[in-house]
């Protein structure tokens, strides 16, 4: 047996193992797309013109991007932006009564943990959400409906698994607080008017570093 063979193949084995680099310095952008999927009961409307509204707020899908760059190895402060996402918002038993678009960019400080080919990550920041474009349908079409803007805590959990000496295969959730007012011709819709989206955030993502 030639030790000393075996030993320099073993290095140069090694030395071929992909490296994502995630040092000091460094910085990954991402590409892909999320999910968001605002939770399952999203508040009352409490005492409307139309009684009590219980809101249900729908599901969308969007392009998404993302920058980190890493204050030092492992360590790095991360921004999400996405194409605008666009929910239909409806009232429980009665339909359809408008729709909105939100962008929801996110900065998050996040660790990434060990140095193998699959390393999780986790991170807590602020997210900021913009309503715009929002329009009526059903019962109050042609009415004037606006959603507050909001702002909230925002957790974030992955997987980055190495693909290449470069590149990774990122596999995400967020949960994020969002809640926002609604007012109907400019006036509070309801003595209680706040509706809970919270949303829970799905991505997948090819992320480069350099």
């Amino acid at each position: 047996m030639n030790l000393p063979r075996i030993a320099l193949a073993s290095v140069l084995a090694l030395s071929s193992t992909p490296v994502f680099a995630q040092s000091a310095g460094s910085w990954t952008v991402g590409v892909g797309a999320h999910s968001v999927s605002p939770k399952s009961s999203n508040g009352t409307l409490v005492g409307t013109a139309l009684g009590n509204l219980p809101m249900d707020v729908g599901n969308n899908v969007r392009p998404t991007v993302t920058a980190e760059y890493f204050l030092r190895d492992n360590l790095g402060l991360e921004v999400l932006a996405a194409l605008p996402f666009q929910h239909d918002i409806a009232v429980t038993g009665v339909g359809k009564v408008g729709s909105t678009k939100h962008l929801p960019p996110t900065v998050s400080l996040q660790y990434h943990f060990g140095q193998g080919k699959v390393r999780p990550f986790i991170g807590a920041g602020i997210n900021y959400t913009r309503f715009f474009s929002t329009s009526t349908a059903g019962p109050i079409a042609g009415a004037s409906l606006a959603l507050s803007d909001s702002w909230g805590l925002a957790g974030h959990v992955g997987l980055d698994i190495k693909l290449s000496e470069k590149g990774a295969l990122r596999i995400d959730y967020r949960k994020i607080d969002i809640d926002t007012k609604v007012k109907l011709n400019g006036a509070n819709l309801g003595s209680a008017n706040t509706v809970n989206i919270d949303p829970s955030v799905f991505g997948i993502a090819y992320v480069f570093s350099f």
